[in-house]
C-alpha cells in the first residue's frame, strides 16, 4: 500500500531534516507511529497524503508516484484515496457537524453525494456518538466531538487508506477504544489500511505493529 525509498524532506525556514531511506505499510495492515514531537511523524503523513512534496525520494501509495503528481493531481488523489483525520480536526466552524462530514463530496466532482452517503454519514455519527448533534455547529462542540466528526468526515468516502494523526487524542478511555474499534472495523471491513500517529501506548497493542521513528534519527547518526 506504502512504499517510500530515500525520502529527504526540510522546510524553507529552520534546522527541521527529514530522512527515511525506507518505510513500507502492507495492504490492510495496521500500523501505529510512535516518536517524541518534532522528530517528522505528522510530516511523513503530509508527504504520503501529498500534501507536502520531497526534496527527494519516491513515495508510492497504491502504485502512484505520489511526488510526481501535480499540485492538482495529487489534491484529486488524496480526496478520492484517502482518509486523513488531522491533528487540528480541519473543520470548518460555520458549519454544522452534518455538512463538515458531507463536505468532502462537495468540493469536487470525483465523490457523487447520494442518499445512500447522507445515510452513511448518519450511521458513522452514531456510531461515534455525535448522532445527537448533526445541526450543531462545529465551533459549538467540545475537542473530543470535534475530534469524531473529522473522523466520520475521513471515513465516509471509504477510503482505501486512512491516515490518523492523533485520531484518539482529545478522547477519554472509553471513547478511544470506540473510535479505535470504528477505524479497525473500517480496515475490515472496506479493503483499507490504517497508518496512525499516536501517543496512546497503551492502544500499541492493539495495532499489527508499531514504528519508533526514533530509529530514523538513529540511522541519520
Amino acid at each position: 500500500m506504502i512504499a517510500i525509498r530515500n525520502l529527504e524532506f526540510s522546510y524553507p525556514t529552520g534546522n527541521f531534516h527529514l530522512n527515511i531511506p525506507g518505510f513500507s505499510v502492507a495492504r490492510h495492515e495496521k500500523v501505529a507511529v510512535i516518536g517524541p514531537s518534532g522528530t517528522g511523524k505528522t510530516t511523513l503523513l503530509n508527504l504520503i497524503a501529498g500534501i507536502r512534496v520531497p526534496k527527494q525520494g519516491s513515495i508510492r501509495v497504491q502504485d502512484m508516484s505520489v511526488e510526481q503528481l501535480n499540485d492538482s493531481q495529487r489534491r484529486q488523489f488524496r480526496i478520492t484515496n484517502i482518509g486523513f483525520v488531522f491533528q487540528d480536526f480541519e473543520l470548518l466552524d460555520y458549519l454544522n457537524v452534518y455538512d463538515n462530514i458531507l463536505h468532502p463530496y462537495r468540493i469536487t466532482k470525483a465523490l457523487q453525494l447520494t442518499l445512500s452517503v447522507k445515510d452513511y454519514a448518519r450511521k458513522l455519527a452514531g456510531e461515534m456518538g455525535i448522532g445527537d448533534k448533526l445541526q450543531r455547529r462545529a465551533d459549538d462542540l467540545s475537542q473530543g466531538e470535534r475530534q469524531r466528526a473529522a473522523i466520520c468526515r475521513a471515513l465516509l468516502p471509504r477510503p482505501t487508506l486512512i491516515l490518523a494523526d492523533e485520531a484518539t487524542g482529545n478522547l477519554d478511555p472509553e471513547n478511544k477504544d470506540r473510535i479505535l474499534d470504528l477505524l479497525f472495523r473500517a480496515v475490515e471491513e472496506h479493503d483499507t489500511t490504517l497508518l496512525a500517529v499516536t501517543h496512546d501506548y497503551e492502544l500499541l497493542n492493539k495495532f499489527d505493529r508499531t514504528i519508533d521513528f526514533r530509529d530514523f534519527r538513529k540511522a541519520e547518526n
